[in-house]
Protein backbone atom coordinates (compact mmCIF):
# COMPACT_ATOMS: atom_id res chain seq x y z
CA UNK A 1 0.00 0.00 0.00
CA UNK A 2 1.60 3.59 -1.14
CA UNK A 3 0.64 6.32 0.92
CA UNK A 4 0.20 9.84 -1.18
CA UNK A 5 -0.38 11.70 1.53
CA UNK A 6 2.51 14.23 2.43
CA UNK A 7 4.43 14.47 5.37
CA UNK A 8 7.83 16.06 6.19
CA UNK A 9 10.56 13.98 6.18
CA UNK A 10 13.89 15.10 7.29
CA UNK A 11 16.56 13.99 4.65
CA UNK A 12 20.44 13.49 5.59
CA UNK A 13 22.94 15.66 2.82
CA UNK A 14 26.40 15.28 2.09
CA UNK A 15 28.74 16.83 4.23
CA UNK A 16 28.90 20.87 4.15
CA UNK A 17 25.48 20.37 1.48
CA UNK A 18 23.00 21.41 2.89
CA UNK A 19 22.14 24.78 1.15
CA UNK A 20 23.14 23.44 -2.34
CA UNK A 21 20.74 20.63 -2.02
CA UNK A 22 18.05 23.19 -0.78
CA UNK A 23 18.78 24.89 -3.67
CA UNK A 24 18.28 21.90 -5.91
CA UNK A 25 15.20 21.12 -4.33
CA UNK A 26 13.65 23.98 -4.98
CA UNK A 27 14.63 23.97 -8.46
CA UNK A 28 12.70 20.52 -8.93
CA UNK A 29 9.82 22.49 -7.18
CA UNK A 30 9.88 20.22 -3.96
CA UNK A 31 8.43 22.29 -0.93
CA UNK A 32 11.47 22.10 1.75
CA UNK A 33 12.76 23.67 4.13
CA UNK A 34 16.19 24.58 5.55
CA UNK A 35 16.58 25.82 9.48
CA UNK A 36 19.20 28.74 9.76
CA UNK A 37 20.59 30.36 12.27
CA UNK A 38 23.02 33.80 12.03
CA UNK A 39 26.24 33.36 13.91
CA UNK A 40 29.76 35.86 14.05
CA UNK A 41 32.24 34.37 12.54
CA UNK A 42 35.75 35.24 12.95
CA UNK A 43 38.68 35.07 10.59
CA UNK A 44 42.34 36.34 10.51
CA UNK A 45 41.09 39.72 9.57
CA UNK A 46 37.19 40.41 10.13
CA UNK A 47 34.51 39.12 11.48
CA UNK A 48 31.41 38.68 9.68
CA UNK A 49 27.73 37.23 10.00
CA UNK A 50 27.02 34.42 8.42
CA UNK A 51 23.60 32.07 7.98
CA UNK A 52 24.55 28.18 9.05
CA UNK A 53 22.14 25.88 8.97
CA UNK A 54 20.63 24.99 12.31
CA UNK A 55 20.97 21.37 11.98
CA UNK A 56 24.28 19.95 10.01
CA UNK A 57 23.20 17.57 7.21
CA UNK A 58 20.34 17.53 7.40
CA UNK A 59 17.36 19.01 5.33
CA UNK A 60 13.57 18.69 5.67
CA UNK A 61 10.74 17.70 2.32
CA UNK A 62 7.17 18.27 1.99
CA UNK A 63 6.30 15.22 -0.20
CA UNK A 64 4.18 11.88 -0.83
CA UNK A 65 5.56 9.05 -1.25
CA UNK A 66 5.69 8.88 -4.78
CA UNK A 67 8.21 11.67 -4.52
CA UNK A 68 10.80 9.47 -2.64
CA UNK A 69 13.02 8.33 -5.73
CA UNK A 70 13.03 12.68 -7.23
CA UNK A 71 14.73 13.40 -3.41
CA UNK A 72 17.15 11.01 -3.30
CA UNK A 73 18.16 11.66 -7.00
CA UNK A 74 18.75 15.45 -5.82
CA UNK A 75 22.32 16.47 -5.97
CA UNK A 76 23.78 16.92 -2.65
CA UNK A 77 21.29 14.36 -0.91
CA UNK A 78 22.71 11.80 0.45
CA UNK A 79 19.69 9.13 2.03
CA UNK A 80 16.48 9.55 4.08
CA UNK A 81 16.49 9.52 7.79
CA UNK A 82 15.25 5.89 9.26
CA UNK A 83 13.56 5.04 12.51
CA UNK A 84 12.76 1.00 12.99
CA UNK A 85 13.51 0.47 10.18
CA UNK A 86 10.88 2.97 8.37
CA UNK A 87 12.04 6.20 7.08
CA UNK A 88 11.45 8.64 9.12
CA UNK A 89 8.27 11.02 9.12
CA UNK A 90 7.89 14.30 11.78
CA UNK A 91 4.25 15.86 12.15
CA UNK A 92 3.42 19.17 10.85
CA UNK A 93 3.47 20.88 14.06
CA UNK A 94 7.04 20.43 14.72
CA UNK A 95 7.97 22.28 11.62
CA UNK A 96 5.46 25.16 12.50
CA UNK A 97 7.03 25.44 16.00
CA UNK A 98 10.80 25.69 14.52
CA UNK A 99 9.84 28.18 11.85
CA UNK A 100 8.36 29.93 14.78
CA UNK A 101 10.84 29.45 16.99
CA UNK A 102 13.89 30.71 14.72
CA UNK A 103 11.56 33.62 13.31
CA UNK A 104 11.70 35.28 17.07
CA UNK A 105 15.08 35.81 16.22
CA UNK A 106 16.93 33.96 19.74
CA UNK A 107 19.79 32.69 19.65
CA UNK A 108 20.12 29.27 19.36
CA UNK A 109 22.35 26.48 19.84
CA UNK A 110 21.91 23.07 19.11
CA UNK A 111 23.74 20.86 22.27
CA UNK A 112 24.93 16.82 21.62
CA UNK A 113 24.76 15.41 25.46
CA UNK A 114 28.12 14.20 26.33
CA UNK A 115 27.01 10.46 27.34
CA UNK A 116 28.51 8.05 28.68
CA UNK A 117 28.05 4.00 28.87
CA UNK A 118 26.30 2.95 31.97
CA UNK A 119 24.51 6.38 32.38
CA UNK A 120 20.22 6.76 32.54
CA UNK A 121 19.01 8.36 29.86
CA UNK A 122 15.28 9.85 28.74
CA UNK A 123 14.31 8.62 25.23
CA UNK A 124 12.86 12.02 23.89
CA UNK A 125 11.51 10.11 20.58
CA UNK A 126 9.96 7.21 18.93
CA UNK A 127 8.26 4.59 20.03
CA UNK A 128 10.38 3.82 23.16
CA UNK A 129 9.64 7.69 23.65
CA UNK A 130 8.84 8.70 27.30
CA UNK A 131 10.55 6.08 28.53
CA UNK A 132 14.22 5.98 31.29
CA UNK A 133 16.48 3.60 29.69
CA UNK A 134 20.57 2.49 30.89
CA UNK A 135 23.02 3.27 27.82
CA UNK A 136 24.77 0.06 27.41
CA UNK A 137 26.94 0.91 24.69
CA UNK A 138 27.44 3.46 21.85
CA UNK A 139 28.39 1.75 18.02
CA UNK A 140 28.21 4.86 16.78
CA UNK A 141 26.54 8.20 17.20
CA UNK A 142 23.47 7.07 15.17
CA UNK A 143 23.62 3.00 16.68
CA UNK A 144 22.68 2.82 20.73
CA UNK A 145 22.77 -0.13 22.88
CA UNK A 146 20.09 0.60 25.74
CA UNK A 147 18.90 -1.40 28.62
CA UNK A 148 15.38 -0.41 28.78
CA UNK A 149 14.56 -0.36 33.10
CA UNK A 150 10.85 -0.97 32.17
CA UNK A 151 11.28 -4.46 30.31
CA UNK A 152 14.18 -5.70 31.82
CA UNK A 153 16.69 -6.37 29.02
CA UNK A 154 18.80 -4.69 26.02
CA UNK A 155 17.76 -3.61 22.52
CA UNK A 156 20.12 -2.50 20.05
CA UNK A 157 18.34 0.66 18.76
CA UNK A 158 19.17 2.85 15.54
CA UNK A 159 18.72 6.33 16.45
CA UNK A 160 20.34 9.98 16.77
CA UNK A 161 22.05 10.34 20.24
CA UNK A 162 20.42 13.93 19.55
CA UNK A 163 17.00 11.62 20.67
CA UNK A 164 18.22 10.76 24.34
CA UNK A 165 18.89 12.82 26.98
CA UNK A 166 20.64 12.12 30.45
CA UNK A 167 19.10 11.69 33.70
CA UNK A 168 20.04 14.26 36.24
Amino acid sequence: MIDNSYKWYPVYTKSRAEKKAYQELQKKNITCYLPLRRELRQWSDRKKWVEEPLFKSYVFVHISSKEYPEVLMTQGISRFVYFSSKIASMPQKQIEDLKLLLANGDELEIIEHEIEPGERVLINAGPFKGMIAELVSIKNKRSLVLKLEALGYAIHINTSMAYIEPLA
